[in-house]
């Protein structure tokens, strides 16, 4: 997609319980608590492009109360920083970060996206990685994280299975804390890389909390997105199902949709306001585990002349008109 190319440097009842249990726990000192699980309905900000707008502001004026902040990255070695260059504490990034708890709301940081140097891919073993992911959790308290794996992160099967062992370990160590991994995906479900994934992650014992994928940019399709995108939520629920031995309700409950708002990057695919009613109508019957999109930043009309990009939407609508949908979802 034009602006994520741009800028994104994209057991079961003791694992439920586990996640439930997590859910309900209290925030570290200082540390502002939702209502909802953090990540559940947490769209994107990408603080570094695209005329962010100030996260405050937008809770004020949608009721979000949370935020999917993109993205963290290497710096070239196994070291987290923010776009793969502001610092990981000291800057704008934890100023906006304490100015969205202030208000009563909370964060997930999202590593990875298709731009960058990867942590997955700079750090050279998974104790590695999972101390790079550690690092940032301690820097900010954090109660979820997401690995936006995609591109050649997601494309080398060495590489996920460092993301999925790093996972595994840093669940271990950080009891309560959700975890979320996003990727691409085809109309009818995940490709071979995500069922890959998603295999991986069963071997491992990985009790993820929402495989998550990106129903979008598909070059060539039929019918509303909103329906072709919960047709593809579907066929990840199989995978899931497949791969961890749930039953049909418990895997729906750990996967989720992180779509796209207004023009994607393909010239003749729109999500609409009623494609996301239809998202959200259907994470609400099976109690997914997350619905999210990129990006905030898009959440408003271009101005005149101007194509859809990192900073509109290339639809008319009204401003924030798609995160409201989102913060509408409590699962």
């Amino acid at each position: 997609m034009t602006a994520r190319a741009l800028a994104r440097p994209l057991l079961a009842l003791a694992a439920t319980a586990a996640l439930t249990a997590g859910a309900l726990a209290l925030a570290p000192a200082g540390q502002a608590a939702t209502a909802d699980p953090v990540g559940l309905n947490a769209p994107y900000e990408y603080l570094g492009w695209g005329s962010p707008q100030k996260p405050a502001d937008v809770m004020a004026a949608t009721g979000v109360k949370q935020f999917t902040l993109a993205f963290m990255l290497s710096d070239g070695g196994c070291n987290p920083k923010w776009d793969g260059s502001r610092a990981l504490t000291g800057g704008s990034d934890q100023s906006a970060i304490k100015a969205i708890r202030a208000a009563g709301g909370d964060v997930v940081v999202s590593f990875g996206g298709w731009s960058g140097n990867k942590l997955g891919e700079k750090c050279s073993s998974a104790g590695a990685l999972a101390g790079a992911y550690q690092k940032v959790i301690d820097a900010y308290g954090l109660k979820a994280i997401d690995i936006d794996i995609e591109d050649t992160e997601v494309a080398n099967a060495t590489v996920r299975q460092r993301v999925v062992s790093a996972l595994k370990t840093v669940k271990g160590n950080n009891p309560g804390i959700r975890e979320y991994v996003t990727f691409g995906t085809t109309t009818i479900g995940p490709d071979a890389d995500g069922l890959d994934l998603i295999r991986k992650g069963a071997a491992a014992g990985l009790a993820l909390d929402g495989w998550t994928i990106m129903p979008f940019d598909f070059g060539s399709h039929s019918g509303a997105m909103g329906t072709v995108s919960t047709k593809a939520a579907d066929g990840l629920q199989k995978a899931v199902a497949s791969a961890y031995g749930y039953d049909s309700a418990t895997a729906y409950r750990h996967i989720g949709i992180s779509s796209m708002n207004g023009r994607t990057d393909e010239s003749d695919e729109t999500v609409s306001t009623a494609d996301f009613t239809t998202i959200a109508n259907y994470a609400k019957a099976h109690h997914l585990a997350r619905f999210t999109f990129w990006a905030v930043n898009r959440d408003r009309s271009c101005p005149s002349g101007t194509s859809a990009g990192d900073s509109c939407s290339g639809i008319s609508q009204s401003p924030y008109a798609f995160t409201k949908i989102v913060a509408g979802y409590h699962g």
